[in-house]
C-alpha cells in the first residue's frame, strides 16, 4: 500500500493558513476528510490507507491540517478552537476549491466539526460519515480538562492520568505543538443537542469500534438523526478503528449506496 505523503497546499481562512492536500480523481465525487484531535491529515488519512481506499475508488480526496495541527498555523488563544470555527475552515476549503458539495467524513474532533459543519452548512455537505464518536457527539466523552495539562506537563513521566499519556505520547510521536492542542483541547468540545442532531437530515453513518471507551455508542447516535445507520468495528479501539477494514468497506458500500439513489 503506497502510503507516502501527498504534496500539500496552502490557503488561508480569517487569518490563519492552512494546509490540505487534494488528490484522488479530479473528476471524481468530492469527500472532504477532517481529522481528530492531536492528528493530521497524514496521520488520519493517509497513513491508514484511507487516500489510497477513497482514490482507488474514484472518489477525490481532500483532507486539510485544522487549525492548531500538522502544517497549518498553531495559535495558542483557546478562543479559536471552537468547532463552530473550524467548521467554518472546512467549508472554506471547499469555496477555495470551489466545490460545491462534498461527502464529509470526520473522526473524533473531526466528526464533531463535521457534524457542525452539517448543521452551517447543509447545502454543501452531501452525507456525512462520523467516526470514533457516537453519543459522545451529545453527552459527552468524560472529563478531558487532564488532556490539557498533560500536554503541558514537563514530561510524559509526570503525567499519571491514563488518557493523559495516552495523548500525550501521541503528540510527541506527531511532533506537534503541544501548547496549540492545549488550547484546541480546552474549547473544543462544545456538544450539540438531541434537537441539533435531528437537523442533520443527509445520509449519516456513524462507526465506533466495539473497544472505543471514548466515543461512546453509535447507535443511541444514529437514533436521532433522520438518516443514519450505526457500524460496530469490532476489535477496534479509539486509536485503531480509523484505519480498519471493516470500516473502510462500509463507508464504501454507504456512499455506492448514495449514488445509488
Amino acid at each position: 500500500m503506497n502510503i507516502d505523503p501527498p504534496p500539500f497546499s496552502r490557503f488561508t481562512h480569517e487569518g490563519l493558513e492552512l494546509a490540505f492536500f487534494d488528490e484522488g480523481d479530479p473528476s471524481g465525487d468530492p469527500v472532504l476528510l477532517i481529522h481528530g484531535f492531536a492528528s493530521s491529515a497524514n496521520v488520519n488519512w493517509v497513513f491508514p490507507g484511507w487516500l489510497k481506499t477513497l482514490g482507488d475508488a474514484g472518489y477525490r480526496v481532500i483532507a486539510l491540517d485544522n487549525r492548531g495541527h500538522g502544517a497549518s498555523a498553531k495559535p495558542h488563544d483557546p478562543a479559536l478552537y471552537t468547532p463552530p470555527l473550524m467548521a467554518g475552515d472546512a467549508a472554506a476549503l471547499l469555496d477555495h476549491l470551489a466545490i460545491p458539495e462534498a461527502h464529509v467524513f470526520g473522526y473524533s474532533m473531526g466528526a464533531r466539526i463535521t457534524a457542525f459543519m452539517a448543521l452551517a452548512h447543509p447545502h454543501r455537505v452531501r452525507s456525512v460519515v462520523f467516526g470514533g464518536l457516537g453519543i459522545g457527539m451529545v453527552e459527552g466523552v468524560g472529563d478531558w480538562d487532564p488532556i490539557a495539562d498533560a500536554l503541558l506537563a514537563p514530561s510524559l513521566d509526570d503525567v499519571t492520568h491514563a488518557r493523559g499519556r495516552m495523548f500525550r505520547a501521541f503528540a510527541e510521536q506527531t511532533k506537534s505543538d503541544r501548547q496549540a492542542l492545549a488550547a484546541c483541547i480546552m474549547t473544543s468540545r462544545d456538544l450539540l443537542t438531541q434537537a441539533d442532531m435531528a437537523r442533520i437530515d443527509m445520509p449519516a453513518l456513524i462507526g465506533v469500534g466495539t473497544k472505543d471507551d471514548i466515543a461512546g455508542a453509535p447507535q443511541p447516535l444514529a437514533a436521532l438523526m433522520p438518516d443514519a445507520r450505526a457500524l460496530h468495528i469490532p476489535g477496534r479501539d479509539h486509536m485503531l478503528a480509523v484505519g480498519d477494514k471493516v470500516f473502510k468497506r462500509a463507508v464504501l458500500d454507504f456512499y455506492a449506496e448514495i449514488e445509488g439513489r
